[in-house]
């Protein structure tokens, strides 16, 4: 099969385009003909080795971390799809590859995409989709009426975060810049901040949540904003104890994280607030649910740009600029 993938760890790596053995799928997995993949910032985060600490991999090395296609085969032990399913996908870490004519996922992992969108369309919502519902609903459990704010709304998590809080009825705050103010009001932000020239520390407080997806001093500041036994829940921050818990990692790594999470749990009681840094984790029945709202125009997918399989690098490069509105896509051939 063609894949697009990587010989070794480096920012200095660009995606070959080649032939590679292709995958075979186990009882539990359907082996699924991709259609289209999305493009992520962990996948950069990836090539330059970033995430090697939590999870080491081997090359050559495909990437790409969600898709959409067709189910072409399935296992023995494969119950509830069949082959001609059209599906969508966050494989799990270990075995990513989205970025590949085939690949193997585990039934446990799937879910059927929605019938009123594009297979481009699909691609874009797995692991979005799944980050955002995770960190508000499983971790915060976001109510009606809570004030909620969402960092970089324009982003790709932002996009599907804004629509899925104000879904639940939430108040939203978001931050952007200013050409992207009324764009996330279209998807439901109630209060935009712009980043270039507001600061949100200065803006906004006692919220109940904030969905923390820049890290660094902007999380900081998020403990100043949000209420006593409100939650701050991040996807940029350093990874802590609980990580390692949640990925199995074992005695030393539990220790070397539990060490550096120390700093933003302190800062963390001193707010009286919860903290949670989440890895998302890769669950079809919650992508079922996602599906569900998107079939019903509850949420839609919000698509920047699509690029030819054939030129992978380029839709990697853009991602990593930062200027996207919402996802980056990558087409095959045969979609």
């Amino acid at each position: 099969m063609i894949a697009a993938f990587i010989e070794r760890y480096g920012h200095s790596q660009t995606l070959k385009l080649g032939e590679l053995p292709p995958p075979t799928p186990g009882p539990n997995d359907v082996l699924v003909q991709v259609c289209a993949a999305s493009v992520n910032p962990i996948d950069f985060k990836v090539r330059d080795g970033k995430l090697r600490f939590l999870r080491p991999y081997h090359f050559p090395l495909i990437l790409g971390h969600d898709c959409s296609g067709e189910v072409v085969q399935v296992g023995n032990r494969v119950t509830k799809l069949k082959a001609g399913d059209r599906v969508f996908s966050r494989p799990r870490n270990g075995r990513i590859g989205t970025f590949a004519e085939l690949i193997a996922i585990d039934q446990s992992e799937v879910a059927l995409m929605p019938s009123n969108v594009t297979f481009q369309e699909a691609a874009s919502l797995p692991l979005v989709g799944l980050t955002s519902w995770q960190a508000l609903l499983d971790v915060a459990k976001i109510n009606p009426r809570q004030k909620v704010l969402i960092q970089a709304g324009s982003g790709g998590i932002g996009t599907f975060a804004i629509q899925l809080a104000k879904h639940i009825g939430a108040e939203v705050w978001t931050t952007t810049s200013g050409k992207n103010e009324e764009f996330v009001r279209s998807l439901g932000a109630d209060h935009v901040i712009n980043y270039q020239n507001e600061k949100f520390e200065e803006v906004v407080s006692n919220l109940d949540v904030v969905f923390d997806t820049l890290g660094g001093e902007s999380l900081n500041k998020a403990f100043s904003v949000i209420k006593p036994g409100g939650w701050v829940v991040s996807i940029a921050g350093t990874p802590d104890y609980r990580t390692a818990q949640d990925m199995g990692l074992g005695f030393w790594k539990s220790i070397i994280l539990g060490a550096a999470g120390l700093r933003v749990h302190r800062t963390a009681k001193r707010a009286r607030a919860n903290y949670r840094f989440i890895f998302m984790k890769s669950l079809g029945y919650e992508l079922a649910q996602i599906s569900d709202l998107v079939a019903k125009g509850v949420i839609k997918s919000v698509v920047d740009k699509v690029f030819p399989f054939s030129d992978s690098q380029s839709a990697i490069e853009y991602s990593e600029s930062g200027k996207a509105r919402g996802k980056i896509v990558i087409s095959l051939p045969h979609s």
